[in-house]
């Protein structure tokens, strides 16, 4: 089996990177193009004012998450043919975790929004919050938990952003 260069181990780490932007891209796209419709609904005008505050929470919220998710677009092209892969792989890194911080408050946001608008104040708090808890789980809590899991092989190269203070090698 072939050793995998640095430059090879950045290059698939930038596509695994991409993938998984595909993947969260598509998710608030939904979610901002569902957010910004709602306003034209024939109920929005009935809402109180806290549901409208809760609404433009989740509507920044998706803006900002749309906006990192996409970004490492535009540093890509800024950054084309330089040779910067590391510093590009970084990047797209930070803004892909702001970028799910983002959709986790947006989500919420909306949950929020939505239960507020159909059950009493107290339940859809308590359902807003297991929602954040429950997404907190898969995002956050199982896939650091399992960091540190030892399952006999070496994934040290599967990691998608590899350590910083690694030099690269000719």
């Amino acid at each position: 089996m072939a050793v995998e260069t640095e430059k090879q181990r950045w290059q698939r780490n930038f596509a695994d990177l991409l993938q998984e932007l595909r993947v969260a891209q598509t998710g608030v796209q939904i979610l901002f193009a569902f957010l910004l419709t709602l306003p034209f609904s024939n109920g929005f005008p009935k809402t109180t004012e806290f549901q409208k505050d809760t609404y433009v929470v989740a509507l920044l919220a998706a803006a900002a998450a749309t906006a990192l998710i996409i970004s490492p677009v535009a540093f890509h092209r800024a950054l084309f043919r330089q040779g910067r892969k590391p510093e590009l792989v970084r990047y797209a890194h930070s803004m892909a975790t702001g970028g799910l911080a983002f959709m986790l408050i947006s989500m919420v946001s909306s949950v929020l929004l939505i239960t507020d608008f159909i059950l009493p104040r107290p339940v859809a708090f308590v359902l807003s919050g297991l929602t954040g808890v429950w997404f907190l789980t898969f995002w956050a809590a199982l896939p650091f938990s399992r960091r540190n899991w030892a399952d006999g092989e070496d994934d040290e190269d599967d990691e998608a952003v590899p350590d910083r203070d690694a030099s690269p090698r000719s």
